[in-house]
C-alpha cells in the first residue's frame, strides 16, 4: 500500500508531537508515527499496577522547565490541557539530624536557612544567584539559538557566525571568562569556589549530575547545572520547574492534541523500518508490516544511531557522519523508582505527615558531593551504588488527578547503575538497587518504607528496550562538552538538517535538547517549513499564522 503526504514524523514523543503540530500549522498533510500503542515518549504517564489501575504515574520525566512561551503561545497549548504547577522549594533531610530548605524566589528565607549551616554561605548565596542570573542571560537565548556551523567558509554559514558574534558583542572580558570557566569545570570545583558547607554544596550540585553519566568532580557538570538552571530562554520568562497536571503525559497530551487540531494524523503501533532514500534525497518511511508512505520531507526524532545507522543507513550518509554518529555517548546509569504511598514522608527534622511546605517540592537524597561522587564511583567500578543519590518530587502535593484520595506518588530518579545495565534487565539487583534507595529515605523519615503500598523500577534496559533511549539517557546523548551546542549531534549538522535531503532532526541530541522542552520539535520543523518556501512550491504550505496569546 502506496500512502502520499507532505511530511512524515518518525516518532510520537513530545518533540515529534511539536514538529507534527508546526507542519500540520503550515498546511502540510503530516502524519506521525510511533512505534508503541501510545504518544508521548519518555513525557508519559502510566498505571503501572494492574491491581491498582486509578493510580498513575509519571514513569520516567517528571518535571517541566525549559519549554518557552512561544511554543505554548503557538500551539494553543493551554486550551489544549497544558497547565504546570510551580514545584515548591528544595528539602532535604540529614541522616546526623536537621534539613535544608531552598526557597528559589525567596532570598530571605533561604538565607536563614543557609545560615544555619554556615554564615559565609548565606551571605554568598544572594551574590550566587546573581551570578547565576547573569550567566543565564548569556546561556538562556542560546537555547533558541540554531548554532552556526563553525569553520565553515561558505557565506551563509559565516553569517551565521557573524550574527552569533554580534549578538554577543556586548559581553565582558569578565562574563566570557565566567562561561568559559563553567563550561569546563565541574560542579565540584566551582561550588567550593563559592561556599563552604558540604550541606549546601550537596544541594546545588543536583543539578551539575541529574541525567548525567558523571559525577560532581567531572568537568562540564558546571555547565549541566547552569543548563538545568536557566530560567529565560530570550522569549519570556520560563518560571520555576513545576508538575503538569495528569503528570508528564499531560504535556505530550496537550501537544497531540494541538496537533491534531492543525490537521495532523497519529499513528501509533506503526514502527518504521527504514527511511526511503534515494540519490541522497529523502522519500517516505517504511514501516514494519511493509506499508510505504512517501513524503519529500521527513522529520525524525529518535535516537541518532537509530534514526541514522538503522533507519536511513551507514551507505546513504557521508563517512565522517557516520563516524561521528556511531561515537555518539549515550552512557547514564539512570534507574526511576516509582512509589504509591499511604501517607506522606513523616521526616524527624521536620515531623507530620500532613502536606507541608517541605512535601512539595524536590525531596533529595544527595546530602553531600561526597556522597554524590561516591555513588558514582560505585557505578564507574562496575557496580550499582550502595548509597544511590536520589532526585525525589511528589506531584500528587499540587496534582491530585494521579491517585484517588489518600494516596500519594512520589518519584525518584535515581543515579548510578553501570553504564552497561542497558544490555540485560538485571531485575533482581535493580530490586535491591531500589531497597537502598527506600532505606535512604526511611533513615530521615521513619515511617517511609512502611507507608509503599506499590512500587514500580524502571532501569536501563526497560528504558531503551520499551522507550527507545539508548543506553538508558534521557538526553539521547551526554551533555558533555564535546557533545553541546555545534557539535550536537555532529559537526556541520546542528541546524536540524541532516546529510540527506528532506531529512530533518528533533530529538534531544539536538541542541536545546535536554528535559521536555519541546525546542528541538520546533526548530526541526522551522528548518523544514523554512526550505520549503525556499523550493516555491506552490500550495503546499501557507504563510505561518500569527500566534494567538
Amino acid at each position: 500500500m502506496d500512502e502520499r503526504y507532505d511530511a512524515i514524523v518518525v516518532g510520537g514523543g513530545h518533540n515529534g508531537l511539536v514538529a507534527a503540530a508546526y507542519l500540520a500549522r503550515a498546511g502540510a498533510r503530516t502524519v506521525v508515527l510511533e512505534a508503541r500503542s501510545t504518544t508521548g515518549g519518555a513525557a508519559t504517564t502510566e498505571a503501572p499496577w494492574p491491581e491498582a489501575p486509578d493510580i498513575n504515574v509519571t514513569r520516567l520525566s517528571y518535571v517541566m522547565s525549559l519549554m518557552p512561551p512561544t511554543i505554548v503561545a503557538d500551539l494553543d497549548l493551554a486550551q489544549h490541557g497544558y497547565n504546570v504547577h510551580p514545584m515548591g522549594p528544595y528539602y532535604q533531610a540529614y541522616p546526623e539530624g536537621g534539613s535544608l530548605t531552598i526557597h528559589e524566589g525567596d532570598p530571605r528565607r533561604t538565607r536563614e536557612e543557609v545560615g544555619r549551616w554556615s554564615r559565609k554561605d548565606a551571605d554568598a548565596m544572594e551574590k550566587w544567584d546573581a551570578w547565576l542570573a547573569g550567566i543565564a542571560d548569556v546561556l538562556g537565548p542560546l537555547l533558541l539559538t540554531v548554532p552556526p556551523n563553525l569553520g565553515s567558509h561558505r557565506p551563509g554559514d559565516l553569517a551565521g557566525t557573524l550574527r552569533l558574534a554580534w549578538r554577543n558583542k556586548g559581553l565582558d572580558v569578565r562574563t566570557v571568562a565566567d562561561v568559559t570557566r563553567l563550561m569546563t569545570m565541574s560542579i565540584a570545583d566551582l561550588l567550593d569556589d563559592w561556599f563552604e558547607s558540604p550541606q549546601v554544596k550537596g544541594a546545588l550540585a543536583v543539578n551539575g549530575v541529574i541525567g548525567t553519566w558523571a559525577g560532581p568532580y567531572e568537568p562540564g557538570t558546571a555547565y549541566v547545572m547552569a543548563h538545568h538552571s536557566i530560567g529565560d530562554v530570550g522569549d519570556g520568562q520560563l518560571g520555576s520547574w513545576g508538575f503538569p497536571e495528569g503528570g508528564m503525559g499531560g504535556v505530550s497530551r496537550a501537544i497531540r492534541r494541538a496537533a491534531e487540531s492543525f490537521g495532523a494524523e497519529i499513528r501509533t503501533d506503526a514502527r518504521v523500518a527504514r527511511l526511503s532514500v534515494r540519490d541522497g534525497k529523502v522519500g517516505g518511511a517504511v514501516l514494519h508490516d511493509g506499508t510505504e508512505l512517501r513524503a519529500s520531507t521527513v522529520v525524525t526524532s529518535l535516537h541518532p544511531k537509530t534514526a541514522f545507522l538503522d533507519h536511513v543507513g551507514r551507505a546513504q550518509l557521508p563517512d565522517d557522519f557516520v563516524a561521528d554518529i556511531e561515537r555518539w555517548r549515550s552512557r547514564s546509569g539512570v534507574v526511576k523508582v516509582n512509589l504509591a504511598l499511604g501517607e506522606l514522608p513523616d521526616f524527624l527534622a521536620d515531623p507530620g505527615t500532613r502536606l507541608a511546605e517541605h512535601h512539595t517540592g524536590s525531596v533529595e537524597m544527595a546530602p553531600s558531593m561526597e556522597f554524590i561522587e561516591r555513588a558514582f564511583q560505585d557505578a564507574r567500578e562496575g557496580r550499582p551504588a550502595a548509597r544511590p543519590f536520589c532526585d525525589g518530587v511528589i506531584p500528587t502535593s499540587f496534582d491530585k488527578s494521579l491517585a484517588p484520595e489518600g494516596v500519594h506518588i512520589m518519584s525518584l530518579f535515581t543515579q548510578w547503575v553501570p553504564s552497561d545495565w542497558n544490555e540485560a534487565p538485571h531485575q533482581d539487583e535493580l530490586e535491591a538497587y531500589a531497597d537502598r534507595c527506600v532505606d535512604l529515605y526511611d533513615e530521615v523519615a521513619p515511617n517511609f518504607k512502611a507507608s509503599i503500598l506499590h512500587r514500580d523500577v524502571v532501569g536501563p534496559y526497560e528504558m531503551e528496550h520499551e522507550y527507545g533511549l539508548i543506553g538508558g539517557n534521557i538526553f539521547h546523548g551526554e551533555l558533555s562538552l564535546e557533545q553541546l551546542f555545534h557539535m550536537r549531534p555532529a559537526p556541520g549538522y546542528a541546524d536540524y538538517r541532516t546529510p540527506v535531503d528532506g531529512l530533518y532532526y528533533a530529538s534531544s541530541a539536538t541542541h536545546a535538547g535536554g528535559g521536555v522542552c519541546g525546542i528541538p520539535g520546533w526548530q526541526a520543523a522551522r528548518a523544514a517549513i523554512a526550505d520549503r518556501k525556499r523550493a516555491a512550491r506552490p500550495g503546499v504550505l501557507r504563510r505561518l499564522p500569527v500566534a494567538r496569546r
